[in-house]
């Protein structure tokens, strides 16, 4: 449980004013509410929820869904049209590339005018100076003009100010993604370090791995309207489903969604395929290796485009159905794709992943210019993934996909998560730790006396 709440926000509203023309504005002035020459546009409406001291929480939608109008309006960059915000704490947060920094101004002199608005004296800002141009290696640029940064030069030393201002609130909203892999490595673990001193963290991004990997707890917000607050990983899956939806079927996902009562996001029976998680041992003889109640309660099947998953489940080489797995071994996953329409550029695809949903690995059948020219409506065609055991005792989901061209775009034409439910057992001579098993053996011996040399 996380103590008292350090952010709380109460329906929260925003609406911006939309002229057609500079001509309606200045008619708009002159009519004094008469008559309205606008129109309005509501990035955000009615958005509730508050963060304990401590939380990590994620906010996922999809561009233009109000995230960044939400992040600035806590940061009080930006006033609500009505509702309340409270915070408690100092604030650093890296909103929009670059803001806040003043374009002229040396990389070392935006450091000492952030540091200065975040409330730090020029002495505390000279005391960590080292330590920020340390973590942003930018090396003389530091000294140059900001306009002459490119965009990941400058997110490196927006960060680096942000993480050392002892902060009380950290706000990143997708900076990172514009930094390369090396350095977004290096923010993620200072996330990580930060997290444990009890800072509270707000964290937008469109990585479904991250969000669950690092966040407590998560917001889906959509068209301005905070859908969904809940565990990351039914949150990424909700969202997943939103943005793969059609159009004619999202409205009817957003009111599911919105509904407080609604636990498990289910579209409506017509439209789901019912799946079989875990189908019944093939060869109808007793198997140890099959627990027959050990099938996922979260299922989910996308909305179809022209084909259908069916029987999703592991095999053994010789072909019994299997659900608790033995480390090291070689098993199946395979499933049965029902083509309804015709489709080209077709591939197959499978996940595995670990009880918080987050992704450890997966294939596809092939690269994208090895796919399948061309599938007729009618066809039904098996799919088999080998892989290796190589994951260490525990409970993993399974995800099956198929995607292809209708058109010219290339789409999920049907998906299911969480389509497998598996074990892999435990040994008793068993000393590994983690998810993944690397086959890791220690040793250890007496320490040999440090060789020294005589010269004659």
């Amino acid at each position: 449980m996380y103590s008292k709440a350090v952010v709380e926000v109460s329906k929260l509203n925003k609406c911006y004013h939309i002229y057609e023309t500079p001509r309606d504005r200045l008619l708009q002035m002159l009519a004094r509410g008469r008559r309205q020459y606008f129109r309005e546009f509501w990035a955000l409406r009615d958005v509730s929820f508050s963060i304990g001291s401590g939380e990590t929480i994620g906010i996922v939608g999809r561009n233009g869904s109000g995230k960044s109008t939400l992040l600035q309006m806590i940061c009080g960059t930006l006033n609500p049209t009505s509702g309340d915000i409270f915070t408690q704490g100092r604030i650093a947060a890296l909103l929009e590339l670059g803001s806040g920094f003043n374009p002229e101004f040396t990389g070392r002199e935006n450091v000492f005018m952030n540091a200065a608005v975040l409330g730090l004296s020029r002495a505390e800002t000279e005391a960590r100076f080292a330590e920020i141009e340390a973590f942003a290696e930018i090396g003389d640029f530091i000294d140059q003009p900001v306009k002459t940064y490119s965009s990941g030069m400058m997110v490196r030393l927006a960060f680096a100010v942000a993480i050392n201002v002892d902060a009380q609130i950290l706000i990143v909203d997708e900076a990172l993604a514009v930094g390369d892999e090396v350095f977004q490595r290096k923010c993620y673990g200072r996330i990580g370090a930060l997290k444990e001193r009890g800072v509270t963290i707000l964290f937008v991004s469109h990585s479904a791995s991250a969000v669950i990997e690092f966040c407590d707890r998560a917001l889906l917000i959509d068209s301005g309207e905070l859908l969904l607050d809940d565990t990351p990983k039914r949150v990424i899956s909700a969202y997943q489903r939103l943005i793969y939806a059609p159009d004619d079927k999202r409205e009817i996902l957003r009111a599911t969604l919105r509904a407080p009562h609604e636990k498990e996001i289910t579209e409506p029976q017509s439209e789901v395929l019912p799946a079989t998680p875990v189908a019944e041992s093939v060869t109808g003889i007793e198997n140890e290796f099959f627990d027959p109640h050990l099938k996922p309660s979260s299922t989910e099947a996308y909305e179809s485009h022209g084909a259908f998953i069916e029987a999703p489940q592991i095999q053994t080489l010789d072909g019994r159905s299997v659900n608790c797995l033995i480390r090291g071994r070689s098993y199946l996953y395979c499933y049965r794709v029902r083509f309804e329409r015709s489709a080209s550029r077709v591939r197959f695809g499978m996940v595995i992943k670990n009880l918080s949903g987050y992704e450890l690995g997966g294939a596809a059948s092939a690269c994208a210019d090895e796919a399948i020219v061309h599938v007729g409506a009618g066809e039904i065609l098996d799919v088999s993934f080998r892989f290796d055991c190589s994951l260490n005792p525990g409970t993993y989901f399974l995800n099956a996909g198929v995607t292809g061209a209708t058109g010219e775009q290339e789409i999920f034409l049907h998906r299911l998560l969480d389509a497998c439910l598996f074990k892999v057992l435990p040994d008793p001579r068993d000393n590994a730790t983690g998810a993944i098993y690397f086959n890791c053996a220690g040793s250890h011996a007496p320490a040999k006396a440090p060789h020294t040399t005589t010269t004659p």
